[in-house]
């Protein structure tokens, strides 16, 4: 864990930008963007904590809360998944941890590594590429087997990842099974088929589906295609406050059965004794009283949606018969992902030259790893952020394009 790597360098790149330099082009990480009307709702849910009467500040500010979260905010969550999506689950099934990514390191380390019985377990990516934050999780080495995915082109610029089942395979080595939904770094959105496909498997070998939900549903809903919900006992769903703007509280939420979850508040309690209080005290009124949809659907999602279609509409004007390019079918989350198949040198190379020229972006060959071989794929492909302002990522994409063109 303490070795370089692709989200080391990615956080890196963004925190050496925002101290040392301010005039870098951010299309890089997972920021979210800065929308205005969510800003104001969030100055309006502090303010209201500042000025409650009673003792409800100082708690948040100075008391440790239980390692599975707010007893209130779980009783409100579970309240909320039940009434909106239908999930059968109460606040039994809901631990907070230290933002998603926390999550996701518990649940990966608890279902992988090393068994009791001394065997050796591992975690199954079927889509690959799947999320640079995961490669590294292991508190043990080689503990992931991946599938590529199958690729399918759509019109003349576009293309799609689906999962491969005529070539996926559990064996009984694998722990859990587990999808990003949307897809980061594609933008892909697995249907809700797929998903239930997946359900099944994990089922059938009797393991859990694991469903990193930042960017999807419930909230923040950053989908633009079709989806459901989905819930199962045997599935373990992860969601975040990051993308609707709270990245700075660092308030992840697993929802799983009781088993799992008293596993993970066991991990919080070791790991960090108890979690940010913050991000469970701003959102808490919004989950009670049904807001949370209502910001999603009617502000969050179509944001990203509109500047998901200027990003992909200037990128074409740019490249478009001057260039051999694809652009993921973007169905949700913060990025376009580009494919290159025959361009001169690899992204890897690409985004160093694109950051001498002040624009940060993450090369493909991070969000590839635990394949069996070498796929020409994987160094040719970039993700690309279009959360900035809108004139910030018409700067950027105007200069990736530039570059590729220069390069052929």
């Amino acid at each position: 864990m303490s070795q370089r790597s692709g989200v080391v360098e990615l956080m890196e790149d963004l925190g050496n930008a925002l101290t040392t330099n301010r005039s870098a082009i951010l299309m890089g990480g997972g920021n979210p963007a800065q929308i205005p009307a969510m800003q104001e709702v969030w100055r309006a849910e502090m303010a209201s904590l500042l000025a409650e009467e009673g003792d409800r500040f100082a708690n948040v500010l100075s008391n440790y809360e239980p390692p599975a979260g707010n007893p209130a905010f779980r009783q409100a969550l579970a309240d909320y998944l039940r009434e909106r999506c239908g999930w059968a689950v109460g606040p039994e099934n809901l631990a907070i941890t230290a933002g998603g990514q926390t999550a996701l390191f518990y649940l990966l380390n608890l279902f992988g590594g090393e068994a009791e019985d001394g065997s050796k377990r591992k975690i199954l990516l079927p889509l690959m590429p799947e999320y640079i934050g995961y490669a590294n999780m292991g508190a043990e080495s080689d503990c992931f087997v991946t599938q590529p995915a199958s690729i399918e082109l759509l019109g003349e610029n576009r293309f799609k990842y689906h999962v491969d089942f005529d070539r996926l395979k559990v064996g009984d080595e694998v722990g859990a099974i587990c999808v990003s939904r949307p897809t980061n770094p594609s933008g892909n959105v697995l249907t809700d088929s797929e998903i239930q496909r997946l359900s099944d498997l994990s089922e059938q070998h009797e393991i859990p589906l694991i469903i990193d939900n930042a960017y999807g549903l419930p909230f923040p809903g950053v989908i633009f295609t079709e989806a459901k919900p989905f819930w199962n006992p045997n599935v373990i769903q992860t969601l975040s406050l990051s993308k609707l703007g709270l990245p700075g509280t660092r308030t992840g939420i697993v929802v799983a059965a009781p088993e799992v979850i008293e596993a993970v508040s066991a991990m919080t309690a070791v790991t960090g004794l108890a979690n940010n209080n913050f991000g469970q005290a701003l959102v808490h009124s919004l989950v009670e009283s049904g807001r949370l949809d209502g910001l999603s659907r009617d502000t969050i999602q179509p944001f990203y949606r509109e500047r998901c279609q200027f990003a992909a509409e200037f990128l074409d004007s740019q490249l478009s018969g001057r260039a051999d390019y694809r652009v993921h079918q973007t169905e949700g989350t913060f990025f376009l992902w580009l494919w290159m198949e025959n361009l001169s040198i690899t992204s890897r190379e690409l985004y160093l030259r694109l950051k001498q020229r002040g624009v940060i972006v993450v090369p493909g060959e991070y969000f590839f790893f635990g394949l069996e071989e070498e796929w020409p794929h994987q160094t040719q492909c970039l993700r690309i952020s279009y959360t900035q302002p809108k004139e910030a990522v018409a700067q950027g994409l105007e200069i990736i394009a530039d570059e590729i063109i220069r390069l052929g």
